[in-house]
C-alpha cells in the first residue's frame, strides 16, 4: 500500500490488487476466531449492555421479570451481537482468501440491515461467521474515493440456531483526502441553556414502555404514531459507558500499558500520533475531539451501531413484552458530535399476514437539534393477534443455518483435538 512517509503519520492510499482481492472474496465466509467484549449472555452482561445505550426495559435488565412473558426468561436487547461473540476454534484461513489490509484507512458505517429470528437467552454462548456481501467504488463529496463494503455477520447460538444476520455498510476512505476537505467547517458544537436541557428533560419524563399491556396486531392502525423518544446530549461519558458496558472495543482490543505495547506490534497502522508525540489508537476519533479535528471534523462522533441501539430501543418501547423486532434497517447520513441531542419519531405505514405472522411496517428516524435527520430507519415487527397470543417468528436461510452447524462442528473437533493434545 502505497505511502507518503514511513513513519507512524504514514498516508495511505488505496491499492487497485486490494480493491479487486475484497471483490474477489464476496461470498466467501469465515468463522470468527476472535472473541468479543462478551462471549455468553448472563444477567448481568445482558443487563450492562441495556443500560450501556440507556434502556431500563425490565426484560432485559431484570433476571425474574421474563419469567412471565412468553418468552419464559430474561432476553438480551436485539443489538446484543455487537457486543458477545464467542471465539470459534477454524481452520487457517488461505492468504488468497484473507482480508486485504486497508491500512491507515478510515471506515464509518453508513447503515445496516438486520434480521432478528431468535431472542438471546441467560447462559447462550453467540458464535458468528462472517464475510463480504458486496463491494462497490463510489465518490465522497468528503473523502474523495471510497470503497463502500457490505460486511454480512451470522451469529448462531451453541445449538447452531442462527439468532441474528446483521449486514453492515462501511465506507472506507483514505486518511489524507478527509483533512483536505472543508465541508464541514461551519458546523458549530451545541451549548444550551438549562431551560432547553429541561426541555430535552420533559421528553425523558414522558416517554412511554409498553411493557406488559399487550399490543396486538388489531390494535395498530395505519398512520399512527409510535411516540416520541430523546437520546443525548451526546457526552464523552456516554461513549465511555457505551464501551465499557457494552459495544467493548474488538476487533482492534484497544488496551494499556504492556498489553498496549503488544497491540501496537500487532497492528500498528492503527495507532498514530496524537499531540503529545504519544501513539494512540485512530478509534479514539468517537472521544478525542481534538483528534477529530485534526483530520477535517468539527468534533468527535458516536458509533452507527449506537444509533442501532437508540432506534430499537424506541422499536422495544413500542412493541411490547410480546412483540418481535423482525427485520430493521438503517441509515447514518449525518455524524452525530458530541454535545448532539436526538429525538425519535416514527409511524406505521402498512400491515399484512405472511404465513402465521402478523407483521406490521414503520418508518421512523433521528432528528438532531439542527433539525438534521441523521438515521432514517425502516422495520417489520411481529405482533401477536387476539386468537393466537404469540408473534410468530421468521426460519432463518436454510443454507446459512447448514455453515453454522458445519463451523460449529469443526470447532467441536478442534477443541477436542487441542484437548487430546494438551493431556
Amino acid at each position: 500500500m502505497s505511502t507518503e512517509t514511513t513513519d507512524r503519520k504514514a498516508v495511505y492510499t488505496f491499492l487497485d490488487e486490494d480493491i479487486q482481492r475484497a471483490r474477489d472474496l464476496v461470498g466467501v465466509y469465515h468463522a470468527v476466531t476472535q472473541r468479543d467484549q462478551f462471549t455468553r449472555a448472563t444477567p448481568d452482561v445482558i443487563r450492562a449492555f441495556a443500560r450501556s445505550y440507556g434502556d431500563d426495559n425490565p426484560l432485559f435488565v431484570d433476571e425474574e421479570y421474563g419469567l412471565d412473558t412468553r418468552w419464559g426468561g430474561q432476553i438480551a436487547p436485539p443489538m446484543i451481537n455487537i457486543a458477545v461473540t464467542k471465539d470459534l476454534l477454524a481452520d487457517p484461513v488461505p492468504r488468497e482468501q484473507r482480508r486485504p489490509p486497508f491500512r491507515g484507512i478510515h471506515v464509518f458505517v453508513s447503515g445496516s440491515t438486520t434480521d432478528w429470528y431468535r431472542p438471546v437467552y441467560d447462559g447462550d454462548a453467540v458464535y458468528s461467521f462472517q464475510g463480504f456481501d458486496n463491494v462497490e467504488i463510489k465518490e465522497s463529496e468528503f473523502a474523495g474515493r471510497s470503497l463502500v463494503v457490505t460486511r454480512i455477520h451470522v451469529q448462531f447460538n451453541q445449538r447452531a440456531e442462527i439468532v441474528s444476520i446483521q449486514r453492515v455498510l462501511t465506507i472506507h476512505t483514505e486518511r489524507h483526502e478527509s483533512k483536505k476537505r472543508k465541508k464541514y467547517d461551519t458546523i458549530e458544537p451545541a451549548t444550551y441553556t438549562p431551560e432547553q436541557i429541561a426541555e430535552i428533560d420533559a421528553i425523558y419524563e414522558s416517554e412511554v414502555r409498553r411493557g406488559a399491556q399487550t399490543r396486538y396486531w388489531e390494535d395498530v392502525q395505519v398512520g399512527e404514531s409510535l411516540g416520541v423518544m430523546a437520546k443525548g446530549p451526546l457526552t464523552v461519558t456516554d461513549m465511555v459507558v457505551f464501551h465499557s458496558g457494552g459495544y467493548g472495543f474488538a476487533p482492534y482490543t484497544p488496551c494499556t500499558s504492556r498489553l498496549a505495547y503488544r497491540n501496537r506490534q500487532r497492528i500498528g497502522a492503527f495507532y498514530i500520533d496524537n499531540e503529545q508525540g504519544i501513539p494512540d489508537v485512530a478509534q479514539r476519533i468517537h472521544w478525542d475531539a481534538e483528534y477529530a479535528r485534526s483530520i477535517g471534523l468539527p468534533s468527535s462522533y458516536d458509533y452507527g451501531m449506537m444509533r442501532d441501539c437508540w432506534l430499537t430501543h424506541f422499536l422495544t418501547d413500542w412493541i411490547g413484552d410480546e412483540g418481535w423486532i423482525e427485520t430493521m434497517s438503517s441509515q447514518m447520513r449525518k455524524f452525530n458530535y458530541l454535545g448532539d441531542t436526538h429525538t425519535f419519531t416514527g409511524e406505521v405505514v402498512g400491515k399484512r399476514v405472511e404465513g402465521d405472522r402478523y407483521l406490521v411496517d414503520v418508518e421512523f428516524r433521528g432528528t438532531s437539534q439542527r433539525g438534521e435527520v441523521t438515521c432514517p430507519a425502516t422495520a417489520t415487527v411481529s405482533l401477536p393477534r387476539f386468537e393466537t397470543g404469540l408473534a410468530g417468528l421468521r426460519t432463518p436461510p436454510a443454507e446459512l443455518s447448514a455453515i453454522a452447524a458445519q463451523m460449529l462442528k469443526r470447532h467441536a473437533e478442534l477443541r477436542a483435538e487441542k484437548r487430546r493434545v494438551q493431556i
